[in-house]
């Protein structure tokens, strides 16, 4: 794995590959289970599905939807909701092709800059990770949300089979626990700027930032279980 940048090529691909593709200036990245043949399997939320909350996270949902409408593959899949399928080119929607790496030690999981890019967790074979993402798009994988139940969350459970069964905190998605880390190292470093001069304050807010990540990584969260895909759709309807 090369630090900052998991930028593979197509040919390099193999089925099972957890891959993404960052979207709106590199503020958020697209994730998927790559099946082969060209196809992707993917949890999106499409166009004219906002939920009117949160406007600007109601854009980047959206932009994890297809853009090309004309696809002799796909059809139009601007408006698809929940997990689909998608050839390769409409996955990307004209962005570059990354890999989402697994089973990476805590210094190179910290040494990423950004979330959403690796885990400490271990990847299951290949057979049962193609076997949950279609499984999920036969029935679902509930209701798509931006901080515990995004397209990053889907491919980690496709991949380990661990879900988060607990209402608090964030999912398992790497991206949403580091936007929410970089919360908590703003708020830290603006209370000991209080007190002392910028030194103090940076070291701090790195730190928090460091920990904040790695605490909400899967691979090291407690209250992850392994859950079997055919019970999925139940839990979520508890939910």
């Amino acid at each position: 794995m090369v630090v900052l940048s998991n930028k593979i090529e197509r040919d390099q691909l193999k089925p099972g590959d957890h891959i993404y593709s960052w979207r709106q200036a590199y503020i958020y990245a697209h994730h998927g289970i790559y099946i082969g043949e060209e196809m992707v399997i993917h949890f999106t939320r499409g166009s004219g599905q906002e939920t009117g909350t949160w406007k600007i996270l109601d854009r980047l949902r959206i932009s994890s939807s297809p853009l090309h409408n004309t696809c002799p593959n796909c059809g139009d899949q601007t408006r698809s909701d929940g997990v689909i399928r998608s050839c390769l080119d409409c996955f990307l929607s004209g962005y570059d092709l990354y890999l989402f790496e697994y089973g990476v030690s805590p210094a190179l999981f910290l040494a990423e800059a950004r979330g959403g890019t690796c885990t400490i967790a271990s990847s299951d074979p290949t057979e049962d990770v193609v076997h949950r993402a279609l499984f999920l798009l036969e029935n679902g994988f509930g209701g798509y949300n931006v901080f515990k139940n995004n397209c990053e969350d889907f491919a980690i459970y496709c991949k380990t089979g661990l879900l988060v069964l607990t209402n608090i905190g964030v999912g398992r998605s790497g991206q949403a626990s580091s936007w929410l880390a970089v919360g908590s190292a703003l708020v830290s470093s603006s209370l000991r700027f209080m007190t002392t001069g910028f030194g103090g304050p940076a070291l701090v807010g790195c730190g928090m930032y460091c920990v904040s990540r790695y605490v909400s990584d899967i691979g090291v969260r407690s209250d992850a279980v392994k859950v079997q895909v055919e019970k999925i759709t139940d839990l979520f309807k508890e939910d």
